[in-house]
Protein backbone atom coordinates (compact mmCIF):
# COMPACT_ATOMS: atom_id res chain seq x y z
CA UNK A 1 0.00 0.00 0.00
CA UNK A 2 1.35 3.66 -0.71
CA UNK A 3 2.55 5.78 2.32
CA UNK A 4 -0.40 8.39 1.10
CA UNK A 5 -3.51 5.43 1.38
CA UNK A 6 -1.73 4.42 4.43
CA UNK A 7 -1.65 7.99 6.23
CA UNK A 8 -5.18 8.23 4.44
CA UNK A 9 -6.61 5.00 6.03
CA UNK A 10 -4.92 5.79 9.52
CA UNK A 11 -6.34 9.52 9.70
CA UNK A 12 -2.71 10.71 10.12
CA UNK A 13 0.04 12.82 7.88
CA UNK A 14 2.84 11.06 5.65
CA UNK A 15 5.17 12.65 7.31
CA UNK A 16 3.67 10.69 10.73
CA UNK A 17 4.16 7.47 8.43
CA UNK A 18 7.40 7.69 7.21
CA UNK A 19 8.52 8.21 10.83
CA UNK A 20 7.65 4.76 11.58
CA UNK A 21 9.17 2.93 8.96
CA UNK A 22 12.34 1.77 9.28
CA UNK A 23 14.77 3.01 6.75
CA UNK A 24 15.80 -0.18 5.09
CA UNK A 25 11.96 -0.71 4.06
CA UNK A 26 11.24 2.52 2.47
CA UNK A 27 10.84 2.04 -1.42
CA UNK A 28 12.29 3.58 -4.34
CA UNK A 29 10.57 5.73 -6.85
CA UNK A 30 10.89 2.83 -9.34
CA UNK A 31 9.64 0.30 -6.94
CA UNK A 32 7.03 2.44 -5.82
CA UNK A 33 5.83 2.65 -9.46
CA UNK A 34 5.84 -1.00 -10.05
CA UNK A 35 3.75 -1.76 -7.30
CA UNK A 36 1.36 0.45 -8.13
CA UNK A 37 0.94 -0.46 -11.80
CA UNK A 38 0.62 -4.33 -10.48
CA UNK A 39 -1.79 -3.06 -8.26
CA UNK A 40 -3.72 -1.42 -10.69
CA UNK A 41 -3.47 -4.43 -13.20
CA UNK A 42 -4.88 -6.55 -10.89
CA UNK A 43 -8.09 -5.11 -10.41
CA UNK A 44 -8.60 -5.36 -14.24
CA UNK A 45 -12.01 -7.58 -15.27
CA UNK A 46 -9.40 -9.64 -17.27
CA UNK A 47 -12.35 -11.61 -18.96
CA UNK A 48 -14.26 -8.38 -19.61
CA UNK A 49 -10.81 -6.91 -21.63
CA UNK A 50 -9.67 -10.45 -23.52
CA UNK A 51 -13.20 -10.35 -24.32
CA UNK A 52 -13.24 -6.98 -25.76
CA UNK A 53 -9.87 -7.70 -27.21
CA UNK A 54 -11.48 -10.81 -28.95
CA UNK A 55 -14.93 -8.23 -30.27
CA UNK A 56 -12.04 -6.39 -32.23
CA UNK A 57 -10.97 -3.27 -29.55
CA UNK A 58 -7.29 -2.49 -29.49
CA UNK A 59 -4.81 -2.68 -27.12
CA UNK A 60 -4.67 1.21 -26.74
CA UNK A 61 -8.06 1.68 -26.98
CA UNK A 62 -8.40 -0.84 -23.71
CA UNK A 63 -5.85 0.89 -21.96
CA UNK A 64 -8.00 4.21 -22.82
CA UNK A 65 -10.93 2.80 -21.61
CA UNK A 66 -9.42 1.18 -18.20
CA UNK A 67 -7.08 3.77 -17.37
CA UNK A 68 -3.78 1.92 -17.61
CA UNK A 69 -1.15 1.87 -19.66
CA UNK A 70 -1.42 -0.26 -22.68
CA UNK A 71 1.57 -2.63 -22.28
CA UNK A 72 -0.67 -3.42 -18.98
CA UNK A 73 -3.64 -4.50 -21.02
CA UNK A 74 -1.56 -6.66 -23.09
CA UNK A 75 0.19 -8.60 -20.22
CA UNK A 76 -3.83 -9.63 -19.44
CA UNK A 77 -4.23 -11.14 -23.35
CA UNK A 78 -2.95 -14.60 -24.05
CA UNK A 79 -0.31 -14.74 -26.50
CA UNK A 80 -2.49 -16.87 -28.88
CA UNK A 81 -5.13 -14.07 -29.15
CA UNK A 82 -2.94 -11.50 -29.51
CA UNK A 83 -3.11 -9.44 -33.50
CA UNK A 84 -0.47 -7.95 -35.35
CA UNK A 85 -1.21 -4.74 -36.77
CA UNK A 86 -1.28 -6.28 -40.48
CA UNK A 87 -4.29 -8.15 -39.46
CA UNK A 88 -5.97 -5.36 -37.59
CA UNK A 89 -6.32 -2.06 -40.10
CA UNK A 90 -7.73 0.94 -38.22
CA UNK A 91 -9.63 3.11 -40.59
CA UNK A 92 -8.85 6.79 -39.72
CA UNK A 93 -11.55 9.69 -39.81
CA UNK A 94 -10.92 12.31 -41.66
CA UNK A 95 -12.70 15.44 -41.82
CA UNK A 96 -14.90 16.55 -44.55
CA UNK A 97 -18.00 15.48 -46.06
CA UNK A 98 -16.62 12.16 -46.82
CA UNK A 99 -15.29 11.05 -42.89
CA UNK A 100 -16.52 7.79 -41.73
CA UNK A 101 -17.11 6.50 -45.38
CA UNK A 102 -15.26 2.93 -46.28
CA UNK A 103 -13.00 3.39 -49.40
CA UNK A 104 -14.06 0.28 -51.59
CA UNK A 105 -12.18 -0.22 -54.90
CA UNK A 106 -14.84 -2.03 -56.76
CA UNK A 107 -16.77 1.36 -55.77
CA UNK A 108 -14.55 3.87 -56.80
CA UNK A 109 -13.45 2.06 -60.08
CA UNK A 110 -16.96 1.56 -61.59
CA UNK A 111 -17.63 5.23 -60.12
CA UNK A 112 -14.93 6.21 -62.11
CA UNK A 113 -15.66 4.40 -65.24
CA UNK A 114 -19.04 5.82 -65.02
CA UNK A 115 -17.38 9.40 -65.79
CA UNK A 116 -16.65 10.79 -62.02
CA UNK A 117 -13.13 12.49 -61.35
CA UNK A 118 -11.34 12.04 -58.78
CA UNK A 119 -10.73 14.68 -57.12
CA UNK A 120 -14.42 14.52 -56.97
CA UNK A 121 -14.11 10.68 -54.96
CA UNK A 122 -11.71 12.32 -52.83
CA UNK A 123 -13.66 14.98 -51.26
CA UNK A 124 -16.58 12.45 -50.66
CA UNK A 125 -14.17 9.28 -49.13
CA UNK A 126 -12.37 12.23 -47.61
CA UNK A 127 -8.81 11.04 -49.09
CA UNK A 128 -6.13 12.28 -51.11
CA UNK A 129 -6.58 12.17 -55.09
CA UNK A 130 -3.09 9.87 -55.03
CA UNK A 131 -5.25 7.20 -53.42
CA UNK A 132 -7.64 7.18 -55.96
CA UNK A 133 -5.60 7.07 -58.30
CA UNK A 134 -4.00 4.07 -57.28
CA UNK A 135 -7.09 2.44 -57.28
CA UNK A 136 -7.62 2.97 -60.74
CA UNK A 137 -5.74 0.53 -63.49
CA UNK A 138 -3.90 2.35 -65.71
CA UNK A 139 -6.00 1.45 -68.49
CA UNK A 140 -9.06 3.00 -67.56
CA UNK A 141 -7.01 6.46 -66.02
CA UNK A 142 -7.70 9.41 -68.30
CA UNK A 143 -5.21 11.29 -66.94
CA UNK A 144 -1.47 11.50 -68.40
CA UNK A 145 0.73 8.06 -67.28
CA UNK A 146 2.09 8.65 -63.73
CA UNK A 147 5.52 9.92 -63.64
CA UNK A 148 5.18 11.67 -66.87
CA UNK A 149 5.30 15.58 -66.42
CA UNK A 150 3.26 17.69 -67.95
CA UNK A 151 4.47 19.56 -71.34
CA UNK A 152 3.96 23.40 -71.08
CA UNK A 153 3.38 25.10 -74.20
CA UNK A 154 6.20 26.54 -76.26
CA UNK A 155 5.88 30.33 -75.64
CA UNK A 156 6.12 32.66 -78.84
CA UNK A 157 9.02 34.20 -79.46
CA UNK A 158 9.46 38.19 -78.29
CA UNK A 159 11.14 40.29 -80.93
CA UNK A 160 14.26 42.09 -79.83
CA UNK A 161 14.10 45.69 -78.98
CA UNK A 162 16.46 47.97 -78.58
CA UNK A 163 17.31 49.59 -75.22
CA UNK A 164 16.83 52.69 -74.56
CA UNK A 165 19.93 55.28 -74.14
CA UNK A 166 19.90 57.47 -71.09
CA UNK A 167 20.63 61.04 -72.01
CA UNK A 168 22.85 62.31 -70.20
CA UNK A 169 24.31 66.27 -69.13
CA UNK A 170 28.41 65.10 -70.41
CA UNK A 171 27.69 64.42 -74.42
CA UNK A 172 29.39 61.33 -75.78
CA UNK A 173 32.34 63.08 -76.39
CA UNK A 174 32.72 64.84 -73.35
CA UNK A 175 32.29 62.08 -70.68
CA UNK A 176 35.77 60.06 -72.76
CA UNK A 177 38.08 63.38 -73.13
CA UNK A 178 36.93 64.16 -69.32
CA UNK A 179 37.99 60.84 -68.07
CA UNK A 180 41.24 61.05 -70.05
CA UNK A 181 41.84 64.15 -68.43
CA UNK A 182 42.13 62.17 -65.16
CA UNK A 183 38.27 63.05 -63.97
CA UNK A 184 37.21 60.33 -62.11
CA UNK A 185 33.77 58.55 -63.06
CA UNK A 186 32.44 58.79 -59.78
CA UNK A 187 32.49 62.80 -59.93
CA UNK A 188 31.32 62.76 -63.61
CA UNK A 189 28.60 60.62 -62.21
CA UNK A 190 27.48 62.80 -59.47
CA UNK A 191 28.15 66.01 -61.30
CA UNK A 192 25.38 64.12 -64.15
CA UNK A 193 23.32 62.63 -61.62
CA UNK A 194 23.31 58.95 -62.50
CA UNK A 195 25.85 56.14 -61.03
CA UNK A 196 29.11 55.60 -62.23
CA UNK A 197 28.38 52.45 -64.29
CA UNK A 198 26.31 54.54 -66.36
CA UNK A 199 29.44 56.80 -66.90
CA UNK A 200 32.12 53.74 -67.55
CA UNK A 201 29.46 52.55 -70.23
CA UNK A 202 30.26 55.50 -72.36
CA UNK A 203 33.80 54.61 -71.84
CA UNK A 204 35.73 52.53 -74.63
CA UNK A 205 36.90 49.07 -72.23
CA UNK A 206 40.66 49.58 -73.59
CA UNK A 207 40.44 52.76 -71.60
CA UNK A 208 39.06 51.93 -68.38
CA UNK A 209 41.71 52.59 -65.36
CA UNK A 210 42.10 49.74 -63.01
CA UNK A 211 41.20 49.73 -59.01
CA UNK A 212 45.01 50.75 -58.28
CA UNK A 213 45.22 53.45 -61.04
CA UNK A 214 42.19 55.12 -60.02
CA UNK A 215 43.57 54.90 -56.28
CA UNK A 216 46.23 56.81 -57.36
CA UNK A 217 44.83 59.44 -59.19
CA UNK A 218 41.92 59.51 -56.73
CA UNK A 219 44.62 59.99 -54.02
CA UNK A 220 47.85 61.58 -55.61
CA UNK A 221 50.95 61.11 -53.42
CA UNK A 222 52.57 64.07 -52.15
CA UNK A 223 55.55 65.07 -54.27
CA UNK A 224 58.32 64.00 -51.43
CA UNK A 225 62.13 63.31 -53.11
CA UNK A 226 64.30 60.60 -51.33
CA UNK A 227 66.98 63.40 -49.80
CA UNK A 228 64.02 64.77 -47.80
CA UNK A 229 63.15 61.47 -46.39
CA UNK A 230 66.79 60.81 -45.53
CA UNK A 231 67.49 63.97 -44.31
CA UNK A 232 64.09 63.21 -41.45
CA UNK A 233 65.45 59.87 -41.01
CA UNK A 234 68.99 60.94 -40.32
CA UNK A 235 67.87 63.59 -37.13
CA UNK A 236 66.12 60.18 -35.74
CA UNK A 237 63.03 60.26 -36.21
CA UNK A 238 61.32 56.88 -37.35
CA UNK A 239 59.46 56.16 -40.47
CA UNK A 240 55.94 56.31 -38.47
CA UNK A 241 56.57 59.84 -37.66
CA UNK A 242 58.17 60.77 -41.26
CA UNK A 243 54.81 59.44 -42.51
CA UNK A 244 53.44 61.83 -40.32
CA UNK A 245 55.86 64.70 -41.39
CA UNK A 246 54.93 64.33 -44.86
CA UNK A 247 51.91 62.98 -45.43
CA UNK A 248 52.62 59.91 -46.17
CA UNK A 249 52.41 55.94 -45.13
CA UNK A 250 55.42 54.68 -43.09
CA UNK A 251 55.49 51.49 -45.95
CA UNK A 252 55.90 54.27 -48.62
CA UNK A 253 58.21 56.54 -46.79
CA UNK A 254 60.80 53.40 -46.47
CA UNK A 255 60.12 52.16 -50.20
CA UNK A 256 60.88 55.73 -51.05
CA UNK A 257 63.84 56.00 -48.88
Amino acid sequence: MPQQRVAATLGISVEAVVARIEPEQCRSRKEAARLAVEQQGELLPQKEVVARYAQGATVAELGRLYGVHPSTIRRRIPDDLIRSRSRTPQPRPRAGAGAGRVLVDEKVRRRYAAGESASALAREFGVSSHTIRARIPDSDWRGRPAGEAPVPPPRPAQPKTGGVRMVLALSDEEIPARYRAGQPATAMGHAAGVDCRTVLRRIPDDERRGHLQAQRLNCPAPGVDTDTIRALRAQGLSWEAIGAEVGLSAKTVRARA
